[in-house]
């Protein structure tokens, strides 16, 4: 897909899916087993673009039928690109839907403000941008008294009666596998009802409130009983986060601790997923246990690294018979041994482990995953946030520095949304303070400083964009805390760049679409330093989207230089994974082993960025710092060659190469 950055671009130009390796596996199965659903898709894209082609085909033959048609709607992040698409029908198609009737699956108890909540983010995603009647939105009464709720729940069920059911109720899922507000532990027999948040739709809040704070403790949630008496409902799930819930709620037992478990009971449910989201069902995952298989590097790396853990054996002592009792015997007869299968992978493997993660000069690199030459190499390392440079690849970024690379760092965004407002207030009222000592009084900045504190210490209206002198001080912070880790690094200050990217600029967690100026930006930088090494985020568990818009902006900028002959001839590019997961070994191409005090450097450079320890507001559903986490990911990987009976190391970050396609 080509972006033309020198004219005006509509959305549909610029790539939305998430970066998956290219030519895997499970596009094979998809193209290949007539047995795998239809309700699984490459891309979030292509199953959303089915769903609301579905959709309005219900609604337009209910207009012609003169009837109402009731949907049911969650205000999670999982519909979005659903109400997009719709959206897009009624401006370019004339789809109408003054004859539908809206109803929230849930809204949070007691309200914070208008601006927020789920009826919010449905107005503002989908229902203000349509021509619904105000009427036909009907959500539960947030307002009734404690006294009166369980009233006013029989009567938003009752409402639903009233009008013939719901035709179609479109539902997220929870990590936990909750549907709606109905953690593990509910009833299949629950109707509408009060329910205490948990732990995990707390986190998930997130998505909509500023911070935890200000989530409300509980919601007026639609039961099991009210989902499984609706006509048709259709579960939507993207990415890796959501991959083990649908595992559990498609081939695990009916039960209470998932209760999407509860919809293979019902009479018409669908579930649409994307790959990422599928990738642990044992069709996707471990296909070789239901189907021949084609056989490529990707999957015979992990069917046999599947057998190691299943076994306890390193990968050179496993036998004929290991191979034979757990599904592999189509690995025996393409290769005669196991001994043939061990020695291949194992050499794989071994040579994606390299110290010289920009190639080792004057040396070998026939079986290195980085070319020797050129050397030094010009690098840049892009950061979505000014923190997942040294999250992620902190050991790398200190070889590469050390090894004598020419190393630019890009911070893609701000990050000010995840300061929270009391690191503003701590220094505001250091600057105050400064300001008095000296007899400032009268200065401007001192003022501004005074209006700010202020602001941020009786702070009311919730939802609101941030103040722009707000965010403009909480990305300073995240500016000055980026470049104290950069220093720490060894990394020369004109050679750290921030490109703010607009579509982050709203001063809200609900971003603006990735647009031709943020490519821009990008590709301007490229043309630039033309490096010879580029390093992305890739990462497909981001539980708030910035990493693929950023990944996003780079894939265009990178598609429209691809033939330039400094980027098809001379550059690699590398991609990293976040806070969350790890590459999986089936498509590690590079492994850049730690030492103790390597890990422990890269500590340090995490914890330069103070306003992201205990007080972030996004740390998501895990209780881990993201040094923690980061931690415990690298020495994971490490752990997992090691068992495979490779060398043994501290800790081990990990990489895999992006190939644009060629035209």
């Amino acid at each position: 897909m080509r972006l033309d950055l020198s004219s005006s671009i509509s959305l549909s130009e610029i790539p939305k899916q998430y970066y998956r390796p290219q030519n895997t596996y499970e596009e094979t199965l998809l193209r290949r087993f007539e047995n795998i659903p239809t309700n699984i898709y490459r891309t979030n894209e292509e199953a959303a673009e089915v769903l609301a082609d579905e959709i309005a085909k219900e609604i337009r033959d209910f207009q012609e039928k003169r009837k109402y048609y009731t949907l049911a709607l969650s205000g999670g992040v999982s519909p979005v690109i659903v109400y997009e698409m719709l959206i897009r029908k009624h401006r370019e198609e004339g789809l109408s839907f003054r004859n539908v009737i809206v109803f929230a699956v849930f809204e949070y108890y007691p309200p914070v403000s208008e601006n927020l909540g789920c009826m919010a983010k449905l107005r503002q995603d989908f229902l203000d941008h349509i021509d619904i009647l105000p009427e036909n939105i009907i959500a539960p009464d947030v307002y009734a008294s404690q006294e009166d709720l369980v009233q006013a729940c029989h009567d938003y069920e009752a409402k639903i009666d009233n009008l013939g059911g719901i035709r179609h109720m479109l539902l997220g899922i929870g990590s936990g596998g909750s549907i709606a507000f109905n953690s593990p532990g509910t009833h299949p027999n629950t109707y509408t009802r009060l329910v205490v948040l948990g732990h995990t739709e707390h986190n998930d809040a997130l998505t909509i409130f500023s911070s935890h704070d200000t989530i409300p403790p509980s919601a007026i949630s639609m039961g099991i009983a009210t989902i499984q008496k609706a006509h048709k409902v259709t579960l939507l799930a993207w990415g890796e986060s959501k991959a083990d819930a649908i595992a559990k709620a498609i081939e695990g037992k009916i039960s209470d601790a998932s209760p999407a478990s509860y919809l293979q009971l019902h009479r018409n449910a669908t579930i649409l997923l994307d790959l990422s989201a599928s990738s642990l069902l044992t069709r996707i995952h471990h296909p070789w246990l239901v189907t021949n298989c084609i056989w490529n590097k990707q999957l015979i790396r992990r069917a046999v690294v599947n057998l190691c853990q299943i076994t306890g054996k390193p990968i050179l002592k496993l036998t004929n018979k290991d191979y034979t009792e757990n599904g592999l015997g189509e690995l025996l007869a393409r290769y005669g041994s196991a001994y043939e299968v061990n020695i291949k992978l194992f050499n794989d493997i071994q040579h994606t482990i390299t110290g010289w993660p920009g190639g080792k000069p004057n040396a070998d690199d026939s079986s290195r995953p980085e070319r020797a030459l050129p050397y030094p190499k010009r690098v840049v390392i892009f950061s979505p946030h000014p923190d997942d440079d040294v999250i992620s690849m902190g050991g790398t970024f200190s070889k590469l520095v050390r090894q004598g690379h020419d190393v630019h760092v890009a911070y893609q965004t701000s990050g000010n949304i995840a300061v929270g407002d009391e690191e503003v207030i701590r220094y505001v009222s250091y600057l105050r303070n400064v300001c008095r000592q000296y007899g400032m009084e009268d200065n401007p900045i001192l003022q501004k400083a005074e209006e700010v504190r202020d602001f941020l210490m009786h702070k009311k209206v919730e939802g609101e964009p941030e103040q722009e002198d707000v965010r403009f001080m909480k990305g300073t912070i995240r500016r000055e805390e980026a470049r104290t880790a950069c220093r720490h690094i060894g990394l020369a200050e004109d050679h750290i760049h921030f490109l703010d990217l607009p579509f982050y600029e709203t001063g809200l967690i609900k971003k603006n679409p990735l647009s031709e100026a943020d490519a821009e930006i990008v590709l301007a930088l490229l043309r630039e330093i033309r490096p010879h090494q580029v390093f992305v985020a890739g990462d497909l568990a981001d539980p708030h989207g910035t990493h693929r818009v950023c990944l996003n902006a780079i894939l265009a900028a990178i598609d429209e230089i691809k033939e330039e002959p400094w980027f098809r001839d001379d550059c690699r590019v590398w991609m990293y994974r976040g806070a969350w997961a790890e590459w999986e070994m089936d498509y590690i191409e590079m492994a850049v082993p730690m030492s103790p005090d390597e890990l422990r450097f890269k500590r340090n450079s995490i914890l330069k960025h103070q306003s992201q320890m205990e007080s972030a507001p996004f740390l998501g559903d895990d209780e881990r710092l993201f040094w923690q986490r980061a931690e415990d990911r690298n020495r994971q990987t490490a752990s997992l060659y090691e068992k495979l009976g490779l060398a043994s190391y501290e800790a081990i970050e990990a990489f895999v190469q992006y190939k644009p396609i060629s035209e």
